[in-house]
């Protein structure tokens, strides 16, 4: 019997299928990971990253909240908020004022010699309250953080390696905080909500340069006076003026806007504004029977220096220099009001239908150089003019180091700029609104003025507010405060020199 041997399959055998798993991008994890530091971080500051510590006579709660800015900013509900640019960070320092403690308050109205050591005790306070801001910060970051990557990642390993990481977070935003603080931020404050009504309120143009020399004692103060307005309840205090102080309103670009009037007569009333310089463009397209929009400068309540813009005619003008209060500048004339002495010249051009016309930089500077050549003149006189007024910025620009400070508008923008040579230009934006061209744009142009303080003895700008309120429709309100750094002209050019190629010449209105 024979047996047959089946030959052996010579084929692959075959193996079974594998499948690799797909592993996740390293970038994604890491981009994951961060939105769990951030969140977490975030959720753990606003749920338990609050302190509430009595600062003076006052309960206050201090929170650290997400910024892209920065800045400090002290809540006076109801009276509004002031914003501080302390640092740069991406953590900002909310101070709630909660309410002022009747008993502490009473004890301070009952023994007034305890007044003198309220700033120390404020500034113990407030240290007090941010070392316990610092600490339950840590705390609340790295427990929000740890959290939510436990409940993410189901790994105590990741959920710690979140937490250190919130930690490291915060304290990189404590060290650029601590590398870019800014002491003098106090002294210009931004002022919102009713506080606008009080923006003196950190004091006078004179004390605000003398009076801060550590940020201790000058947040001391501001605190103390935001007691005073807690005071009065809702009887704001008005604008206490210092007798050495000339307070000068500077209006431009109001464009037949009939509110401007209601508006200026208001800043005329709390500021005790002594002088109104207005930079032109107080018409839109300067007719004759624009000119009865001008009547109420008769009853605004202080002298009104005026210069010519490029929507005002010599009709305007004329109908103008017959006011009595009125002072009409042109051609680089002089005349000494409130204290101070202006010289201004009117705008080259008249363009109302908005046109740029061929040449309108060169005539604009032009004028500048007449400008100029008539304060070289009114110097050598011994007469020298303390502001200049131009309304187009390009025609300002060229009596560079002949003035400490020319004034214009134009632009419907404020700005501020020092000038090569030493001379300080400061540029309004539209008190009116930009008047019916409001209406043209998606959001409304604010309304913008600006209280120029100066020193009577020397003559010199010390501080400026700049005021600013929302467009058509709009109810917002800010103030903020400037300060003026030395501003006497470095060096001046011999009169047969021109600067011209130095400046830049502006862009045109529309």
């Amino acid at each position: 019997m024979t047996n047959r041997i089946r030959p052996a399959r010579t084929g692959t055998p075959r193996l079974p299928a594998l499948e690799l798993a797909a592993r996740p991008r390293p970038w994604l994890r890491a981009l994951g990971l961060t939105a769990v530091v951030l969140v977490g971080a975030w959720l753990g500051l606003l749920i338990v990253g609050n302190v509430r510590t009595p600062v003076g006579p006052m309960d206050t709660t201090m929170a650290l909240r997400p910024s892209l800015t920065g800045g400090t900013k002290i809540n006076v509900s109801p009276l509004g908020a002031l914003t501080l640019d302390s640092h740069v960070a991406p953590v900002r320092l909310d101070v709630n004022v909660d309410q002022l403690d009747p008993l502490r308050a009473q004890a301070l109205v009952e023994h007034p010699e305890r007044i003198s050591g309220l700033q120390d005790e404020v500034a113990r306070d407030v240290e007090h309250g941010t070392l316990d801001l610092a600490v339950r910060s840590c705390v609340a970051v790295v427990v929000g953080a740890t959290a939510l990557g436990l409940a993410v990642y189901r790994s105590p390993r990741r959920a710690l390696a979140a937490g250190g990481l919130a930690l490291t977070l915060l304290a990189a935003s404590g060290a650029s905080a601590y590398a870019t603080w800014n002491p003098k931020s106090v002294l210009e404050p931004k002022f919102s909500g009713l506080l606008t009504s009080a923006p003196a309120v950190v004091g006078n143009a004179r004390s605000i340069v003398t009076e801060f020399n550590v940020y201790q004692q000058e947040l001391a103060r501001l605190v103390t006076n935001v007691t005073k307005l807690y005071d009065v309840t809702s009887t704001l205090p008005a604008y206490q003026p210092d007798p050495s102080t000339i307070r000068v309103l500077h209006v431009s670009d109001i464009h037949l806007n009939p509110a401007s009037w209601k508006i200026i007569a208001s800043l005329v009333e709390q500021y005790k504004v002594n002088v109104i310089v207005d930079s032109g463009d107080t018409m839109d397209h300067g007719t004759a029977a624009e000119n009865g929009f001008l009547d109420p400068i008769r009853d605004l309540g202080a002298p009104y220096v005026w210069v010519r813009g490029n929507h005002d005619s010599r009709t305007t003008q004329r109908y103008l220099e017959r006011m009595k209060n009125v002072h009409v500048l042109d051609d680089g004339r002089a005349q000494t009001v409130a204290g101070l002495r202006f010289a201004g010249i009117g705008d080259p051009q008249f363009t109302p239908d908005r046109s740029v016309a061929p040449g309108g930089d060169a005539a604009e500077q032009l004028a500048g150089d007449r400008l100029a050549s008539t304060l070289r003149d009114q110097r050598a006189a011994g007469t020298p003019v303390d502001v200049a007024i131009a309304h187009e910025p390009s025609a300002a620009r060229e009596v560079d180091g002949e003035v400490p400070l020319v004034l214009c508008g134009h632009l419907h923008h404020e700005g501020d700029e020092m000038l090569p040579y030493g001379t300080r230009l400061r540029m309004e934006g539209s008190t009116g609104g930009s008047g019916l061209r409001a209406v043209e744009r998606k959001y409304p142009a604010p309304i913008e003025a600006s209280i120029l303080y100066f020193d009577r003895d020397s003559h010199r700008l010390q501080a400026w507010d700049a005021i600013k309120l929302g467009g058509l429709g709009e109810t917002t309100a800010e103030v903020s405060r400037h300060l003026a750094d030395e501003n006497r002209p470095k060096r001046t050019p011999s009169p047969g020199t021109s600067s011209t190629s130095s400046r830049t010449p502006s862009a045109p209105s529309p």
